[in-house]
């Protein structure tokens, strides 16, 4: 479609004719030699002299194309637009970040597939979140892992194929034994700090509890919370376990009721779909659609009519003027 981004510069077509009309012609001196036969002059040519201007004949391709070239002129400078098809885009909405547990304890097979084969916490965690970021197509994705220290495994990407690849590739240990849960958290807000959009979810999967986080879960989730973060919690394995390895739910609780969120407890792979399944419930997808039309900008073609017009008539013009001097 064709439109100008400028319609208003059309007023100026009339301009020439109200300067013709209005300004007083442009008038020139010459110099004369006044001869003493003039009279004898006159008498024998039969034409008499009188005072006035001179006016130059113009060629007829003058005559046409000075009016034209005004109009591709004013044309240029109302800027013509041509409109493309519109085009529509998806954006996300929400910023997703996944905090997966690695510690030696996500190693216990107490997991089952649904052949009764037996799994392990971290094989049946994987399996889950591959499921559920299939289902999330319109949220950009993060996830951290975390054991002696949290890690930043894959910032926030709308490439959910290549957040799935980097979770596969995840192994038991390779973050250390221990389970900083609280400065895992203190990494996840570090990560929302960069992003622009305000829908932001937090989902951690653990089997233990905080042992020796920098930051005490407790404060860290009040900073979450004042950041407009929201975090669910899965806790994975039996509650009834002891020592390090045993669940912290009164914290996990106190994190999920500070920012909002939830605490769901997964006993078999069961549990851990249908935990994933709430979470995706209550945290619907969100997306924003952004429509735009292409442009595309056409004033320097009435611009190149313009010279190349020109060009054409000095050439033609300097042509005639090389015929007439060899003649």
């Amino acid at each position: 479609m064709f439109e100008l981004a400028h319609p208003w510069m059309l007023a100026l077509l009339p301009l020439p004719l109200l300067i013709h009309r209005f300004a007083p012609a442009y008038r020139q001196r010459q110099d004369a030699i006044r001869v003493p036969f003039f009279r004898r002059l006159i008498a024998l040519t039969g034409q008499q002299p009188g005072s006035g201007a001179i006016i130059h004949e113009r060629l007829l391709f003058q005559k046409i194309w000075l009016p034209l070239s005004w109009l591709l002129l004013v044309v240029a400078l109302a800027d013509p637009l041509w409109l493309g098809a519109p085009i529509e885009q998806t954006k996300s909405a929400r910023d997703l970040m996944v905090a997966v547990d690695l510690s030696g304890s996500m190693a216990a097979r107490d997991f089952r597939l649904p052949n009764h084969q037996p799994l392990d916490r971290l094989g049946a965690v994987k399996q889950v979140l591959r499921q559920f970021a299939e289902r999330r197509a319109h949220d950009r994705l993060g996830l951290i892992v975390f054991g002696d220290a949290p890690y930043l495994q894959v910032p926030f990407t709308e490439d959910h194929r290549l957040w799935r690849t980097l979770l596969d590739e995840t192994a038991i240990g390779m973050a250390g034994q221990s389970t900083v849960f609280g400065d895992a958290i203190g990494l996840a807000i570090r990560q929302f700090e960069q992003s622009k959009t305000k829908h932001r979810v937090l989902i951690m999967l653990t089997d233990g509890n905080d042992t020796g986080s920098t930051m005490p879960p407790i404060e860290a989730a009040k900073i979450a919370a004042a950041r407009g973060v929201k975090i669910y919690i899965i806790a994975v394995g039996d509650p009834a376990t002891v020592g390090e390895e045993a669940l912290d739910l009164e914290t996990m609780q106190r994190v999920a009721s500070i920012t909002h969120g939830g605490l769901y407890q997964a006993l078999n792979r069961d549990d851990l779909v249908r935990a994933a399944a709430t979470i995706e419930q209550l945290e619907p997808v969100t997306f924003e659609r952004l429509a735009f039309q292409p442009k595309r900008r056409l004033f320097h073609y009435p611009l190149a009519i313009i010279l190349c017009g020109y060009l054409l008539f000095f050439l033609r013009m300097a042509l005639r003027l090389r015929t007439e001097q060899r003649a």
